[in-house]
C-alpha cells in the first residue's frame, strides 16, 4: 500500500505504454519526467504562462535586477531554456541590505510539437516570451469529396469499349 498519491504515481510503470504504441515516445518520456521530477521544484524566478489567442501563448518571467545582456533564451531538443547569469561587476557590489534575489537560474519549458518561439522582450523587470502553435497543412482537417458512381456512365463506357473491339481495323492486301 502506498503512503500517498505521490508515491503511487512515482511507482507507475510506463512499459505497457511503450510496447503498445508507436510514435508516442515523446509523450511517454514527458510523463515519465514529470512524474519522476523532484516534487519540490524550484520556484525562482516566478513566472506566468498565459494563452493570448487560440494558438498563441506568452511566458512572463520576473527577472528584476537582470539586464537583457545577462539573460539567455534558447530553443533546443523540443524545449525552451531561459537562463540568467550575473555579470562579474554586479557581484562585487557591497550591499547594506539585499532583498532582490538576482541569483543565476535556468528554467526549462517543454514545448509541444509545432510550437515555435516568435520573440522575447525585456520590459519593466519582466521577460516576455511569445510562442505560437503552427499546425502544418497536412495535419489540418480537410473535407474529402465523395464521388458518385454513375451506373449509366459506366454502362456507356463499357458499350463503347465493346464497339471498339468489334470494329477492329482490317488490313487490305
Amino acid at each position: 500500500m502506498y503512503r500517498s498519491k505521490e508515491d503511487a504515481m512515482q511507482a507507475f510503470d510506463f512499459a505497457p505504454l511503450y510496447r503498445a504504441t508507436v510514435g508516442f515516445d515523446r509523450i511517454a518520456d514527458l510523463m515519465d519526467r514529470a512524474l519522476s521530477a523532484d516534487v519540490a521544484q524550484p520556484t525562482y524566478p516566478p513566472y506566468n504562462i498565459e494563452k493570448t489567442a487560440e494558438d498563441a501563448y506568452r511566458i512572463s518571467i520576473a527577472v528584476a535586477g537582470f539586464s537583457p545582456d545577462e539573460l539567455s533564451v534558447e530553443v533546443k531538443d523540443g524545449a525552451l531554456f531561459v537562463s540568467a547569469k550575473r555579470s562579474a561587476e554586479a557581484a562585487q557590489k557591497a550591499y547594506l541590505h539585499r532583498g532582490i534575489a538576482t541569483r543565476a537560474f535556468e528554467r526549462r519549458f517543454a514545448l509541444a510539437d509545432h510550437v515555435r518561439v516568435t520573440g522575447a522582450e525585456h520590459e519593466n523587470g519582466m521577460l516576455h516570451i511569445d510562442l505560437v502553435r503552427e499546425t502544418p497543412e497536412a495535419l489540418k482537417p480537410r473535407r474529402i469529396e465523395i464521388g458518385r458512381s454513375d451506373l449509366k456512365a459506366l454502362a456507356a463506357t463499357a458499350i463503347d469499349a465493346k464497339s471498339v473491339e468489334t470494329k477492329a481495323p482490317t488490313l487490305n492486301a
